[in-house]
Protein backbone atom coordinates (compact mmCIF):
# COMPACT_ATOMS: atom_id res chain seq x y z
CA UNK A 1 0.00 0.00 0.00
CA UNK A 2 1.47 3.39 -0.98
CA UNK A 3 1.75 6.39 1.35
CA UNK A 4 -1.27 8.16 -0.19
CA UNK A 5 -3.47 5.07 0.27
CA UNK A 6 -2.35 4.78 3.89
CA UNK A 7 -3.26 8.43 4.51
CA UNK A 8 -6.70 7.99 2.91
CA UNK A 9 -7.39 4.89 5.00
CA UNK A 10 -6.24 6.73 8.14
CA UNK A 11 -8.57 9.67 7.34
CA UNK A 12 -11.50 7.32 6.78
CA UNK A 13 -10.86 5.50 10.05
CA UNK A 14 -10.59 8.80 11.90
CA UNK A 15 -13.91 9.95 10.35
CA UNK A 16 -15.58 6.75 11.52
CA UNK A 17 -14.23 7.19 15.04
CA UNK A 18 -15.30 10.84 15.17
CA UNK A 19 -18.93 10.34 14.24
CA UNK A 20 -21.17 12.31 16.61
CA UNK A 21 -24.60 11.39 17.95
CA UNK A 22 -27.30 13.22 16.00
CA UNK A 23 -29.24 13.91 19.20
CA UNK A 24 -26.77 14.79 21.96
CA UNK A 25 -23.50 15.24 20.03
CA UNK A 26 -21.49 12.63 21.95
CA UNK A 27 -18.81 10.75 20.03
CA UNK A 28 -20.10 7.37 18.83
CA UNK A 29 -17.81 4.47 19.75
CA UNK A 30 -20.09 1.42 19.94
CA UNK A 31 -21.70 -0.81 17.28
CA UNK A 32 -25.13 -2.41 17.59
CA UNK A 33 -24.86 -4.54 14.44
CA UNK A 34 -23.05 -4.46 11.11
CA UNK A 35 -25.29 -5.71 8.27
CA UNK A 36 -22.69 -5.15 5.57
CA UNK A 37 -23.32 -3.17 2.39
CA UNK A 38 -26.79 -2.67 0.95
CA UNK A 39 -28.53 -0.44 -1.63
CA UNK A 40 -31.29 1.93 -0.47
CA UNK A 41 -34.25 -0.32 0.31
CA UNK A 42 -36.86 1.54 -1.75
CA UNK A 43 -34.75 1.92 -4.91
CA UNK A 44 -36.72 -0.56 -7.02
CA UNK A 45 -35.27 -1.07 -10.46
CA UNK A 46 -36.75 -1.06 -13.93
CA UNK A 47 -35.67 -3.86 -16.28
CA UNK A 48 -33.36 -1.54 -18.23
CA UNK A 49 -31.50 -0.63 -15.02
CA UNK A 50 -30.42 -4.16 -14.14
CA UNK A 51 -27.22 -3.89 -16.18
CA UNK A 52 -26.20 -0.56 -14.64
CA UNK A 53 -24.14 0.31 -11.59
CA UNK A 54 -26.04 0.21 -8.32
CA UNK A 55 -25.02 2.26 -5.29
CA UNK A 56 -24.42 0.41 -2.03
CA UNK A 57 -23.92 1.95 1.41
CA UNK A 58 -22.93 0.51 4.80
CA UNK A 59 -25.61 -0.70 7.19
CA UNK A 60 -23.38 -0.29 10.22
CA UNK A 61 -25.57 0.64 13.19
CA UNK A 62 -24.10 2.60 16.11
CA UNK A 63 -25.35 3.34 19.62
CA UNK A 64 -24.70 6.41 21.76
CA UNK A 65 -23.40 5.71 25.29
CA UNK A 66 -24.89 9.00 26.55
CA UNK A 67 -28.49 9.11 25.27
CA UNK A 68 -28.78 5.50 23.99
CA UNK A 69 -29.93 6.58 20.55
CA UNK A 70 -29.40 3.75 18.06
CA UNK A 71 -28.48 5.29 14.72
CA UNK A 72 -27.08 5.06 11.22
CA UNK A 73 -24.92 7.73 9.68
CA UNK A 74 -26.63 9.77 6.96
CA UNK A 75 -25.30 7.85 3.98
CA UNK A 76 -28.27 8.82 1.80
CA UNK A 77 -30.00 12.21 2.01
CA UNK A 78 -33.75 12.47 2.68
CA UNK A 79 -34.14 14.33 -0.63
CA UNK A 80 -32.74 11.29 -2.45
CA UNK A 81 -34.98 8.84 -0.59
CA UNK A 82 -38.26 10.70 -0.35
CA UNK A 83 -38.55 12.93 -3.44
CA UNK A 84 -40.34 10.03 -5.15
CA UNK A 85 -41.34 7.24 -2.81
CA UNK A 86 -42.52 3.70 -3.48
CA UNK A 87 -44.33 3.13 -0.18
CA UNK A 88 -48.07 3.87 -0.06
CA UNK A 89 -49.54 3.27 3.40
CA UNK A 90 -53.06 2.55 2.14
CA UNK A 91 -52.02 -0.81 0.65
CA UNK A 92 -51.95 -2.31 4.15
CA UNK A 93 -55.53 -2.93 5.26
CA UNK A 94 -54.54 -3.44 8.89
CA UNK A 95 -52.49 -0.22 8.96
CA UNK A 96 -55.41 1.84 7.62
CA UNK A 97 -57.69 0.26 10.25
CA UNK A 98 -55.11 1.13 12.92
CA UNK A 99 -55.09 4.75 11.72
CA UNK A 100 -58.90 4.98 11.69
CA UNK A 101 -59.14 3.69 15.25
CA UNK A 102 -56.53 6.23 16.36
CA UNK A 103 -58.42 9.15 14.76
CA UNK A 104 -61.63 8.26 16.54
CA UNK A 105 -59.91 7.79 19.90
CA UNK A 106 -57.75 10.93 19.79
CA UNK A 107 -60.67 13.09 18.63
CA UNK A 108 -62.63 12.03 21.69
CA UNK A 109 -59.67 12.25 24.07
CA UNK A 110 -58.68 15.79 23.05
CA UNK A 111 -62.19 17.02 22.28
CA UNK A 112 -61.26 17.89 18.71
CA UNK A 113 -63.81 19.52 16.43
CA UNK A 114 -64.32 22.21 13.81
CA UNK A 115 -62.37 24.66 15.99
CA UNK A 116 -59.28 22.43 16.05
CA UNK A 117 -56.36 21.88 13.69
CA UNK A 118 -54.51 18.58 13.24
CA UNK A 119 -51.24 18.27 11.32
CA UNK A 120 -49.62 15.01 10.29
CA UNK A 121 -45.92 15.00 9.46
CA UNK A 122 -45.00 12.56 6.70
CA UNK A 123 -48.69 12.06 5.94
CA UNK A 124 -48.04 9.72 3.01
CA UNK A 125 -51.13 9.07 0.87
CA UNK A 126 -53.70 10.39 3.35
CA UNK A 127 -54.19 6.94 4.92
CA UNK A 128 -54.73 8.58 8.36
CA UNK A 129 -55.94 12.15 7.88
CA UNK A 130 -58.80 10.98 5.66
CA UNK A 131 -60.50 9.62 8.79
CA UNK A 132 -60.65 13.07 10.40
CA UNK A 133 -62.67 14.49 7.50
CA UNK A 134 -66.02 12.88 8.43
CA UNK A 135 -65.36 13.89 12.06
CA UNK A 136 -65.27 17.55 11.01
CA UNK A 137 -61.67 18.15 12.15
CA UNK A 138 -59.62 20.48 9.89
CA UNK A 139 -56.34 18.85 8.86
CA UNK A 140 -53.15 19.40 6.92
CA UNK A 141 -50.65 16.81 5.78
CA UNK A 142 -46.95 17.52 5.29
CA UNK A 143 -45.41 15.02 2.87
CA UNK A 144 -42.10 15.42 0.99
CA UNK A 145 -42.83 12.83 -1.72
CA UNK A 146 -44.86 14.55 -4.43
CA UNK A 147 -46.06 11.31 -6.04
CA UNK A 148 -47.47 10.07 -2.71
CA UNK A 149 -48.92 13.48 -1.78
CA UNK A 150 -50.96 13.48 -5.01
CA UNK A 151 -52.78 10.37 -3.83
CA UNK A 152 -53.68 12.16 -0.58
CA UNK A 153 -55.01 15.23 -2.39
CA UNK A 154 -57.17 12.95 -4.55
CA UNK A 155 -58.74 11.69 -1.30
CA UNK A 156 -59.59 15.27 -0.33
CA UNK A 157 -56.77 15.58 2.22
CA UNK A 158 -55.02 18.99 2.05
CA UNK A 159 -51.29 18.27 1.73
CA UNK A 160 -48.19 20.43 1.57
CA UNK A 161 -45.23 18.94 -0.29
CA UNK A 162 -42.22 19.79 1.85
CA UNK A 163 -39.81 18.54 4.50
CA UNK A 164 -40.71 19.52 8.06
CA UNK A 165 -38.41 21.36 10.43
CA UNK A 166 -37.88 24.77 11.97
CA UNK A 167 -38.01 26.55 8.60
CA UNK A 168 -41.43 25.19 7.66
CA UNK A 169 -42.80 25.50 11.20
CA UNK A 170 -41.95 29.20 11.30
CA UNK A 171 -43.51 29.65 7.88
CA UNK A 172 -46.73 27.94 8.99
CA UNK A 173 -46.94 29.99 12.18
CA UNK A 174 -46.46 33.16 10.09
CA UNK A 175 -49.47 32.00 8.05
CA UNK A 176 -51.53 31.76 11.26
CA UNK A 177 -51.32 27.98 11.55
CA UNK A 178 -50.80 26.46 15.02
CA UNK A 179 -51.67 22.85 15.80
CA UNK A 180 -53.84 21.37 18.53
CA UNK A 181 -52.57 17.95 17.48
CA UNK A 182 -49.35 17.02 15.69
CA UNK A 183 -49.06 13.44 14.48
CA UNK A 184 -45.89 11.65 13.44
CA UNK A 185 -46.33 7.97 12.62
CA UNK A 186 -43.09 6.21 11.69
CA UNK A 187 -41.44 9.46 10.65
CA UNK A 188 -39.15 10.18 13.62
CA UNK A 189 -36.84 7.35 12.53
CA UNK A 190 -36.58 8.89 9.06
CA UNK A 191 -35.29 12.30 10.17
CA UNK A 192 -31.50 12.83 10.10
CA UNK A 193 -31.66 16.19 11.90
CA UNK A 194 -33.69 15.23 14.95
CA UNK A 195 -33.13 18.47 16.80
CA UNK A 196 -34.39 20.59 13.90
CA UNK A 197 -37.45 18.36 13.52
CA UNK A 198 -38.42 18.39 17.20
CA UNK A 199 -37.70 22.12 17.48
CA UNK A 200 -40.14 22.60 14.60
CA UNK A 201 -42.78 20.59 16.45
CA UNK A 202 -42.30 22.82 19.51
CA UNK A 203 -42.80 25.94 17.37
CA UNK A 204 -45.94 24.65 15.64
CA UNK A 205 -47.65 23.28 18.75
CA UNK A 206 -50.24 25.36 20.61
CA UNK A 207 -49.55 25.91 24.35
CA UNK A 208 -52.06 23.18 25.31
CA UNK A 209 -51.57 21.09 22.18
CA UNK A 210 -50.53 17.44 22.10
CA UNK A 211 -48.03 15.54 19.94
CA UNK A 212 -48.30 11.82 19.27
CA UNK A 213 -45.38 9.94 17.75
CA UNK A 214 -45.32 6.27 16.79
CA UNK A 215 -42.10 4.38 16.11
CA UNK A 216 -40.73 0.84 16.42
CA UNK A 217 -39.53 0.18 19.95
CA UNK A 218 -35.80 -0.64 20.02
CA UNK A 219 -36.41 -2.91 23.00
CA UNK A 220 -38.62 -5.13 20.82
CA UNK A 221 -36.18 -4.85 17.90
CA UNK A 222 -33.42 -6.38 20.02
CA UNK A 223 -35.53 -8.85 22.01
CA UNK A 224 -37.20 -10.29 18.90
CA UNK A 225 -34.19 -10.06 16.58
CA UNK A 226 -35.82 -7.64 14.15
CA UNK A 227 -32.54 -6.68 12.47
CA UNK A 228 -34.25 -6.41 9.07
CA UNK A 229 -36.12 -3.30 10.22
CA UNK A 230 -32.77 -1.52 9.85
CA UNK A 231 -32.31 0.27 6.52
CA UNK A 232 -30.92 3.53 5.21
CA UNK A 233 -34.14 5.53 5.33
CA UNK A 234 -34.34 4.79 9.07
CA UNK A 235 -31.67 6.99 10.56
CA UNK A 236 -32.58 6.32 14.22
CA UNK A 237 -34.17 3.75 16.54
CA UNK A 238 -35.68 4.76 19.88
CA UNK A 239 -36.27 3.66 23.42
CA UNK A 240 -38.52 5.62 25.77
CA UNK A 241 -35.36 6.60 27.65
CA UNK A 242 -34.08 8.36 24.54
CA UNK A 243 -37.44 9.99 23.78
CA UNK A 244 -37.56 11.36 27.33
CA UNK A 245 -34.13 12.97 26.88
CA UNK A 246 -35.04 14.26 23.41
CA UNK A 247 -38.27 15.88 24.62
CA UNK A 248 -36.56 17.61 27.52
CA UNK A 249 -33.96 19.15 25.17
CA UNK A 250 -36.80 20.98 23.39
CA UNK A 251 -39.10 22.08 26.18
CA UNK A 252 -41.48 19.15 25.80
CA UNK A 253 -42.39 16.35 28.20
CA UNK A 254 -43.87 12.89 28.04
CA UNK A 255 -47.45 12.65 29.31
CA UNK A 256 -48.43 9.13 28.20
CA UNK A 257 -47.18 6.06 26.34
CA UNK A 258 -48.88 3.07 24.76
CA UNK A 259 -47.31 -0.18 23.55
CA UNK A 260 -48.64 -1.21 20.14
CA UNK A 261 -48.33 -4.42 18.10
CA UNK A 262 -47.67 -2.55 14.84
CA UNK A 263 -44.37 -3.00 12.96
CA UNK A 264 -43.29 -5.81 15.22
CA UNK A 265 -43.84 -3.77 18.38
CA UNK A 266 -44.07 0.03 18.54
CA UNK A 267 -44.54 2.81 21.05
CA UNK A 268 -47.03 5.64 20.76
CA UNK A 269 -45.83 8.50 22.91
CA UNK A 270 -47.83 11.58 23.85
CA UNK A 271 -45.92 14.84 24.32
CA UNK A 272 -47.00 18.25 25.57
CA UNK A 273 -45.31 21.54 26.37
CA UNK A 274 -43.43 21.62 29.66
CA UNK A 275 -45.65 24.37 31.04
CA UNK A 276 -48.96 22.83 29.94
CA UNK A 277 -51.68 21.53 32.25
CA UNK A 278 -51.50 17.92 31.03
CA UNK A 279 -50.90 15.36 33.79
CA UNK A 280 -48.24 12.66 33.40
CA UNK A 281 -49.57 9.11 33.28
CA UNK A 282 -48.04 6.39 35.48
CA UNK A 283 -47.28 4.38 32.33
CA UNK A 284 -44.29 6.65 31.66
CA UNK A 285 -42.45 5.80 34.89
CA UNK A 286 -43.38 2.12 34.58
CA UNK A 287 -41.93 1.74 31.08
CA UNK A 288 -38.82 3.78 31.86
CA UNK A 289 -38.17 1.51 34.85
CA UNK A 290 -38.71 -1.61 32.73
CA UNK A 291 -36.28 -0.42 30.06
CA UNK A 292 -33.65 0.13 32.74
CA UNK A 293 -34.26 -3.35 34.17
CA UNK A 294 -33.81 -4.79 30.66
CA UNK A 295 -30.47 -3.04 30.28
CA UNK A 296 -31.40 -0.28 27.84
CA UNK A 297 -29.27 2.14 29.87
CA UNK A 298 -26.22 -0.12 29.46
CA UNK A 299 -24.15 -0.13 26.26
CA UNK A 300 -23.29 -3.84 26.62
CA UNK A 301 -26.97 -4.72 26.06
CA UNK A 302 -26.78 -3.16 22.60
CA UNK A 303 -23.33 -4.40 21.56
CA UNK A 304 -24.31 -8.05 22.13
CA UNK A 305 -27.11 -7.89 19.52
CA UNK A 306 -24.96 -8.64 16.46
CA UNK A 307 -24.68 -12.34 17.32
CA UNK A 308 -28.46 -12.83 17.05
CA UNK A 309 -28.56 -11.30 13.56
CA UNK A 310 -25.75 -13.54 12.33
CA UNK A 311 -27.46 -16.62 13.77
CA UNK A 312 -30.77 -15.73 12.04
CA UNK A 313 -28.92 -15.35 8.73
CA UNK A 314 -27.43 -18.83 9.03
CA UNK A 315 -30.80 -20.24 10.12
CA UNK A 316 -32.67 -18.84 7.10
CA UNK A 317 -30.00 -19.82 4.58
CA UNK A 318 -29.85 -23.37 5.95
CA UNK A 319 -33.61 -23.72 5.48
CA UNK A 320 -33.58 -22.32 1.94
CA UNK A 321 -30.63 -24.47 0.86
CA UNK A 322 -32.29 -27.60 2.22
CA UNK A 323 -35.59 -26.74 0.49
CA UNK A 324 -33.91 -26.12 -2.87
CA UNK A 325 -31.88 -29.34 -2.53
CA UNK A 326 -35.22 -31.15 -2.17
CA UNK A 327 -36.45 -29.57 -5.40
CA UNK A 328 -38.93 -27.21 -3.72
CA UNK A 329 -40.07 -23.96 -5.33
CA UNK A 330 -40.05 -20.78 -3.29
CA UNK A 331 -41.42 -17.29 -3.88
CA UNK A 332 -41.73 -14.23 -1.71
CA UNK A 333 -44.72 -12.23 -0.52
CA UNK A 334 -44.15 -8.49 -0.35
CA UNK A 335 -41.33 -6.14 -1.29
CA UNK A 336 -41.00 -4.00 1.86
CA UNK A 337 -37.94 -2.13 3.04
CA UNK A 338 -37.32 -4.72 5.74
CA UNK A 339 -37.47 -7.46 3.13
CA UNK A 340 -34.74 -5.85 1.07
CA UNK A 341 -32.47 -5.59 4.11
CA UNK A 342 -33.04 -9.28 4.78
CA UNK A 343 -32.47 -10.32 1.15
CA UNK A 344 -29.26 -8.33 0.79
CA UNK A 345 -27.80 -9.24 4.19
CA UNK A 346 -28.44 -12.94 3.53
CA UNK A 347 -27.56 -12.70 -0.21
CA UNK A 348 -30.90 -14.26 -1.23
CA UNK A 349 -31.49 -13.81 -4.95
CA UNK A 350 -33.31 -15.68 -7.69
CA UNK A 351 -31.24 -18.75 -6.89
CA UNK A 352 -33.60 -19.09 -3.92
CA UNK A 353 -36.70 -16.97 -4.69
CA UNK A 354 -38.23 -17.25 -8.16
CA UNK A 355 -40.07 -13.95 -7.64
CA UNK A 356 -41.95 -11.96 -5.04
CA UNK A 357 -45.40 -10.34 -5.18
CA UNK A 358 -46.79 -7.10 -3.83
CA UNK A 359 -50.18 -5.40 -3.60
CA UNK A 360 -48.68 -2.07 -4.67
CA UNK A 361 -48.97 -1.74 -8.48
CA UNK A 362 -46.14 0.85 -8.42
CA UNK A 363 -43.72 -2.04 -7.82
CA UNK A 364 -45.08 -4.45 -10.43
CA UNK A 365 -42.60 -5.15 -13.22
CA UNK A 366 -39.73 -3.79 -11.15
CA UNK A 367 -36.95 -5.61 -9.35
CA UNK A 368 -35.80 -5.54 -5.75
CA UNK A 369 -32.66 -3.48 -5.10
CA UNK A 370 -29.45 -5.45 -4.90
CA UNK A 371 -30.79 -8.97 -5.33
CA UNK A 372 -32.89 -8.15 -8.44
CA UNK A 373 -35.83 -10.41 -7.62
CA UNK A 374 -38.77 -9.69 -9.99
CA UNK A 375 -41.88 -8.20 -8.36
CA UNK A 376 -45.23 -9.41 -9.67
CA UNK A 377 -48.94 -8.97 -8.88
CA UNK A 378 -50.43 -11.17 -6.16
CA UNK A 379 -52.08 -13.60 -8.60
CA UNK A 380 -48.63 -14.76 -9.78
CA UNK A 381 -48.63 -17.03 -6.73
CA UNK A 382 -51.80 -18.76 -7.93
CA UNK A 383 -50.24 -19.32 -11.33
CA UNK A 384 -46.89 -20.63 -10.05
CA UNK A 385 -48.23 -22.63 -7.07
CA UNK A 386 -44.95 -22.60 -5.12
CA UNK A 387 -44.20 -25.00 -2.29
CA UNK A 388 -43.11 -22.22 0.08
CA UNK A 389 -44.02 -18.52 0.37
CA UNK A 390 -41.48 -16.42 2.27
CA UNK A 391 -43.34 -13.60 4.04
CA UNK A 392 -41.03 -10.58 3.90
CA UNK A 393 -43.33 -8.11 5.74
CA UNK A 394 -43.53 -10.57 8.66
CA UNK A 395 -45.20 -7.93 10.84
CA UNK A 396 -48.28 -8.39 8.60
CA UNK A 397 -48.13 -12.20 8.59
CA UNK A 398 -51.61 -12.66 10.10
CA UNK A 399 -53.18 -10.35 7.50
CA UNK A 400 -51.27 -12.04 4.66
CA UNK A 401 -52.07 -15.59 5.74
CA UNK A 402 -55.73 -14.64 6.02
CA UNK A 403 -55.69 -13.17 2.49
CA UNK A 404 -53.76 -16.11 1.02
CA UNK A 405 -55.26 -19.00 2.99
CA UNK A 406 -56.35 -20.64 -0.26
CA UNK A 407 -52.76 -21.70 -1.04
CA UNK A 408 -53.40 -24.63 1.27
CA UNK A 409 -55.29 -26.21 -1.66
CA UNK A 410 -52.00 -27.18 -3.33
CA UNK A 411 -50.07 -27.75 -0.10
CA UNK A 412 -48.09 -24.52 0.04
CA UNK A 413 -46.62 -23.39 3.35
CA UNK A 414 -45.66 -19.97 4.65
CA UNK A 415 -42.17 -19.19 5.94
CA UNK A 416 -41.68 -16.43 8.52
CA UNK A 417 -37.97 -15.46 8.80
CA UNK A 418 -37.98 -13.36 12.00
CA UNK A 419 -36.95 -13.83 14.79
CA UNK A 420 -35.87 -17.22 13.41
CA UNK A 421 -37.34 -19.42 10.68
CA UNK A 422 -40.88 -20.63 11.34
CA UNK A 423 -42.88 -22.69 8.82
CA UNK A 424 -46.66 -22.29 8.99
CA UNK A 425 -49.08 -24.70 7.30
CA UNK A 426 -52.27 -22.77 6.41
CA UNK A 427 -54.27 -26.01 6.38
CA UNK A 428 -53.60 -26.25 10.11
CA UNK A 429 -54.43 -22.63 10.88
CA UNK A 430 -57.90 -21.37 11.65
CA UNK A 431 -59.14 -18.63 9.34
Amino acid sequence: MNIQAVEIARDQNTARRNVSCRLCGSRLRHTLVDLGMSPPCESFLQADQLDQMELYYPLNVLVCHSCYLVQLKEYVSPETIFSEYAYFSSFSTSWVAHAKAYCGAITQRLGLGAHSFAVELASNDGYLLQHFLPLGVPVLGVEPAANVARAAVEKGVPTRVDFFGVRLALQMVAEGLRADLIIGNNVLAQVPDLNDFVAGIKILLKPEGVVTLEFPHVERLMTENQFDTIYHEHFSYFSLLTIDLMAARHGLRLIDVEELPTHGGSLRVYLANEGSSWATDDSIVELLDREKRHGLAEVTTYTSFGYKARRAKRDLLAFLIAAKDEGKTICGYGAPGKGNTLLNYCAIGTDFLDFTVDRNPYKHGRYTPGMHIPIKPIDAIDQAKPDYILILPWNLKDEIIQQMHHVAAWGAKFVVPIPFVTVLDPSELRR
